[in-house]
């Protein structure tokens, strides 16, 4: 039976073998086909499907396409690839609709499917995902072989072609750069364009291993960046740069092995392209530092806050024809590379700052670090009841429940939000200055305490 917990905000995922599995895989293959054909409204589907180096990845490949196959649609096999390797095939190639075999950066006993449609359009829990869960709990597994046409396909030096173009690479400098892969797949991009390129590249955990022995997939948690950190600092590289397990989530290291927070370099990337752009917008999510919207205003631009999800940023570039996208988690967003994030370009972008402005990182960072901020996920049960409370509690200021609860005051302000892809609460507590933060998270912890 399908467990109804593995449809989740922006993608199926779960634990494998007892919650993704190979029939799963299979019913996920007949459902995204059936509902491409019903949305595209034709017949002879093309369906681009990639997987990372998950374990369980190559079965669940060979049942997705058993899926695929009974309804007659074709697959393009591209292979090993990072997830923004999938979106670019997809739009580049103008496929039909594509899935990526993937759990992000969950940890190596997970896996599961992030699936797009042809047009910039993503299968979420507000388009799409009810769909494709009433027709993956009403299809029936097949017991027989079913044939059909895979056509394997490398789309990497296309990628790393259309990327060097976005970049006016003249006066690059020859930095020396970090770049952690974590056993994931964002290696492989990278290596393919640092050879274009007069850089030193030290890499770090490039090969793909489906048991992540070097780190846990995910850079958000500290402790699984002290080798990189530790790799930047020993090679005096001018950064460092380290992916999740699918690389479309990206954190970055000054030249002194310092994590930068990932609004920070939304800023500092807004910076870059409102030089190009005057004028331009930029989107961002509402949990992002006030400095963000205080920095894009001041370089001439637009700035535009949506709530946290790739899907809703992308879908508000795409509205508003903003010329780049951020989250504070490390998804970066690019209209040149079909609204969708790009490791590759991350990369050649901060290359690209760090040169023409002849700056360190932390030197172009430091004008931004204007408040004072905390950052910090629990996992709780009760979750909506401690929401309820805080709002409770906090009458007297402003609120909003865009994303989460936000609560702001002159001097501070917090927001808390259920994650959309752990089992936790997180909390943004940013203020004037770090007395006023401590005392404004210790109010809230005394609140989920009691409750």
């Amino acid at each position: 039976m399908i467990k109804n917990n593995i449809f989740k905000a922006y993608d199926i995922r779960g634990v494998y073998p007892a919650e993704i599995n190979e029939e799963v895989a299979f019913k996920v293959g007949v459902s995204l086909a059936k509902f491409l054909r019903k949305k595209l409204k034709k017949n002879n589907l093309r369906i681009v499907v990639g997987r990372d180096c998950r374990l369980s990845s190559p079965s669940l490949f060979q049942a997705l396409c058993q899926g695929i196959f009974k309804e007659k649609a074709t697959v393009i096999d591209i292979g090993l690839v990072s997830t923004d390797t999938l979106y670019f095939a997809l739009s580049y190639f103008k496929y039909d609709g594509g899935a990526m075999i993937t759990a992000s950066h969950n940890p190596r006993e997970y896996n599961g499917f992030k699936m797009q449609i042809r047009g910039q359009k993503f299968i979420y829990q507000e388009w799409g995902m009810e769909e494709i869960k009433r027709l993956v709990n009403k299809t029936k597994i097949s017991e027989k072989e079913i044939k059909g046409k895979i056509i394997k396909k490398n789309v990497i030096p296309f990628y790393v072609k259309h990327i060097l173009k976005l970049i006016d690479l003249k006066n690059i400098k020859k930095l020396k750069v970090v770049v952690d892969a974590g056993n994931g797949m964002g290696g492989r991009n990278i290596k393919e364009i640092a050879k274009k390129i007069p850089i030193t590249l030290f890499p770090l955990y490039f090969e793909p291993d489906g048991n992540f022995s070097s780190r846990h997939p995910d850079p958000i948690i500290k402790k699984n960046l002290k080798d990189c950190q530790k790799m930047v600092i020993k090679r005096k590289a001018n950064f460092g740069l380290a992916f999740d397990a699918d690389a479309d989530r990206t954190i970055f290291f000054d030249e002194r092995g310092e994590i930068i927070r990932g609004d920070m370099i939304i800023a500092l990337f807004s910076q870059y392209f409102l030089k190009k752009y005057p004028g331009a917008k930029i989107v961002y999510n509402l949990i992002c530092s006030r400095a963000v919207e205080e920095i894009i205003k001041e370089a001439g631009g637009y700035p535009l806050k949506v709530r946290t999800g790739h899907v809703f940023i992308k879908e508000k570039m795409l509205k508003k024809k903003a010329v780049f996208g951020g989250e504070k988690s490390g998804h970066l967003f690019f209209p040149d590379v079909f609204y969708s994030e790009c490791g590759g370009l991350v990369f050649l972008i901060m290359i690209k700052i760090l040169s023409e402005t002849g700056k360190t990182l932390s030197e172009l960072i430091k004008p931004f670090n204007r408040y004072y901020q905390i950052n910090i996920n629990l996992k709780i049960k009760n979750k909506e009841k401690i929401i309820k409370k805080l709002k409770s509690f906090y009458q007297k200021e402003k609120r909003n429940q865009v994303d989460g609860l936000t609560i702001k005051s002159n001097d501070w302000w917090f927001n808390v939000r259920p994650s959309n892809t752990e089992p936790c609460l997180r909390f943004v507590i940013e203020a004037k200055n770090k007395k006023i933060a401590q005392k404004e998270f210790k109010q809230i912890k005394e609140i989920v305490k009691k409750v």
